[in-house]
C-alpha cells in the first residue's frame, strides 16, 4: 500500500548516465543557492534599500508640496515651488501635465516606489514610473494639480542587476570548472565498467586502477578477480590435462592386465596386488585433484584461531602417521592469535609436511610473528630445489625430476602448488628457498595477521 503522492513519472526525466546524475546533484545546489540569494536580496537589501531612498524623496517632495499649498496666491505658489525643486534637484510644474499610474512590468523596483510616495504624501494623485530614467509623481493643491519630476537614480539602487549577473556569471563559471573535475572524476569509473563489461564479453582490455581512492580499490579488486579467474581457468586446463595424462598409465596397466585373464589362466596374487595397487593409485589422484579443485575454490569464513594450538595438532596427526616433526617458535605467546581460514590453511601444510616427509627424514616447522605478519615455514634434509625452478615447482602438476617425482612416492604434482593457492587466498604468499640449517627445501607460508 502507497502513503502520500507517487513521484516515479520522474523517473521518465531523469538523465540515465552516472555523468548526467552528477551533474544534476552538481547543479541542483548551485543553482538552488543562486535562487536563494537572488530572492533574499531583492526582498530584504534592495527593497529596503530602495524604501530608505524613497522615504528621502518624500520628505522634500512633502516639504515643497507644504510650501506650495501655504501660498497665498498662484504666483507666489509658482515662485516658491520653483525656487525650492531647483534647490533640492526636482523639477516643478504648476500647472502640471495629467499624470497616470504606469510601471513597466520588469520594474521590480517601482512597485515599491510607488507604495512607498504613495504612503508619505496624502495629496498624491498618481505615480508614473514608465520612463525608467525618472519618476513624475502629480498632487492636488489649491491652487490645481501639480508635478514633481525627479530622476529614478534617487530612489532606486543604481544597477541593481549588477550583482544578479555576476552571481549568475560566477555560478555558470563554476559549475564548468565543478564539470571539468568532475568529468575527471568519473573517466576511471567510466573505463573500469568498460573493462568489466568486455572481460565479460571474453575481451580482455588493458586497464590500470586510478582515481580516486575508493575508485583505486574497487579497480585493484577487479584485477585481482580477474587474475583469479583468468589463474582458475588456467588451472582447469592444467588439472583436465593432468587427469588424461596421468590416469593413462595405470590404465593402460590395468587394461592389459584384463586382457590376459582368462577362465584356463587365472590372475594370482601377485597380479591381483598389481591391479589392486593401480587402482588405488587412480583413486589417489582422483582425490588429489579434487582436492586441489576444493581449494582453489574456498570460499570460507575466516575466524580467529590460537596459532600454537593449531600447529600442534598438526604435528600431532603427522606422529599418528608415523612422522617425527620438530616445532620451532620465536616470539610466538601461548595466547598468540590470527585471522584466517584454519581448513584451507590446515590442507596446505599437510601438503607441505607430506612433500617435507616423502623427500627428507628430517621435517621441522618454524612458526614466527610479527605485529602484522603471521610466517610458518616446512623445512626438510631432502634434495631440495633449485633456486631457478622454484617457480616452475609451484605450478599444478609440475614434477621435478630426479630428486622429487612421482617414483619416490605418490603424488599428482599439486602439493606446492595447493599451498601457493592458499596463500593467495589468505592474502600473502608462498616462498621457497634451502633451509640453512636442515639444507632441504624451506617452504613459507606468510599472510597477514
Amino acid at each position: 500500500m502507497q502513503f502520500g503522492p507517487s513521484f516515479g513519472w520522474l523517473k521518465r526525466f531523469m538523465p540515465r548516465g552516472l555523468y548526467g546524475r552528477a551533474v544534476l546533484i552538481l547543479l541542483l545546489p548551485v543553482f538552488t543557492m543562486v535562487l536563494v540569494v537572488t530572492v533574499m536580496f531583492l526582498q530584504r537589501h534592495f527593497e529596503g534599500v530602495t524604501r530608505q531612498m524613497t522615504a528621502s524623496v518624500a520628505q522634500e517632495v512633502g516639504f515643497v508640496a507644504r510650501s506650495v499649498d501655504q501660498a497665498p496666491d498662484l504666483a507666489a505658489a509658482i515662485a516658491r515651488g520653483s525656487n525650492l525643486s531647483r534647490n533640492l534637484n526636482l523639477q516643478f510644474d504648476l500647472p502640471g501635465a495629467a499624470v497616470t499610474n504606469s510601471r513597466v512590468f520588469y520594474d521590480v523596483s517601482g512597485r515599491i516606489v510607488a507604495d512607498e510616495l504613495r504612503a508619505s504624501l496624502p495629496l498624491l494623485t498618481a505615480v508614473e514610473l514608465g520612463d525608467l530614467k525618472q519618476v513624475r509623481v502629480g498632487l492636488e493643491g489649491p491652487y490645481g494639480p501639480y508635478t514633481l519630476t525627479f530622476a529614478r537614480s534617487r530612489v532606486s539602487a543604481s544597477n541593481p542587476h549588477q550583482l544578479l549577473v555576476l552571481l549568475g556569471f560566477t555560478a555558470a563559471l563554476m559549475t564548468v570548472i565543478a564539470g571539468i573535475f568532475l568529468r575527471n572524476q568519473l573517466r576511471p569509473i567510466r573505463r573500469l565498467a568498460q573493462a568489466a563489461e568486455d572481460y565479460g564479453k571474453g575481451r580482455v582490455t588493458p586497464y590500470r586502477a586510478g582515481g580516486a581512492a575508493e575508485i583505486r580499490s574497487a579497480g585493484a579488486a577487479f584485477l585481482d578477480m580477474r587474475h583469479r579467474l583468468e589463474r582458475l581457468a588456467e588451472q582447469r586446463g592444467l588439472m583436465l590435462s593432468g587427469i588424461s595424462h596421468d590416469l593413462r598409465t595405470p590404465l593402460t596397466r590395468l587394461q592389459l592386465s584384463l586382457s590376459m585373464l582368462s577362465p584356463d589362466m587365472p590372475a594370482d596374487d601377485e597380479e591381483i596386488a598389481a591391479m589392486r595397487r593401480d587402482v588405488e593409485e587412480m583413486s589417489h589422484m582422483v582425490n588429489a585433484f579434487l582436492a586441489f579443485a576444493r581449494d582453489a575454490a574456498a570460499d570460507g569464513a575466516t575466524e580467529k584461531v590460537a596459532l600454537l594450538p593449531f600447529i600442534q595438532r598438526i604435528i600431532d596427526d603427522a606422529a599418528r602417521a608415523g612422522h617425527q616433526i620438530e616445532l620451532t617458535t620465536a616470539n610466538v605467546g601461548a595466547d598468540a592469535q590470527a585471522t584466517f581460514r584454519p581448513d584451507t590453511l590446515r590442507r596446505a601444510l599437510d601438503n607441505l609436511i607430506g612433500n617435507a616427509t616423502r623427500y627428507g627424514s628430517r621435517v621441522r616447522i618454524d612458526l614466527s610473528l610479527s605485529p602484522r605478519v603471521v610466517r610458518i615455514a616446512v623445512e626438510d634434509d631432502g634434495p631440495g630445489i633449485p633456486d631457478d625452478r622454484h617457480e616452475e615447482a609451484m605450478r599444478p602438476f609440475s614434477r621435478l625430476d630426479p630428486g622429487r617425482s612421482r617414483n619416490k612416492g605418490e603424488g599428482a604434482g599439486l602439493g606446492l602448488a595447493l599451498a601457493a593457492d592458499t596463500a593467495r587466498l589468505l592474502g600473502g604468499q608462498l616462498r621457497l628457498s634451502r633451509s640453512a640449517d636442515l639444507g632441504g627445501l624451506r617452504a613459507e607460508i606468510a599472510f597477514p595477521r
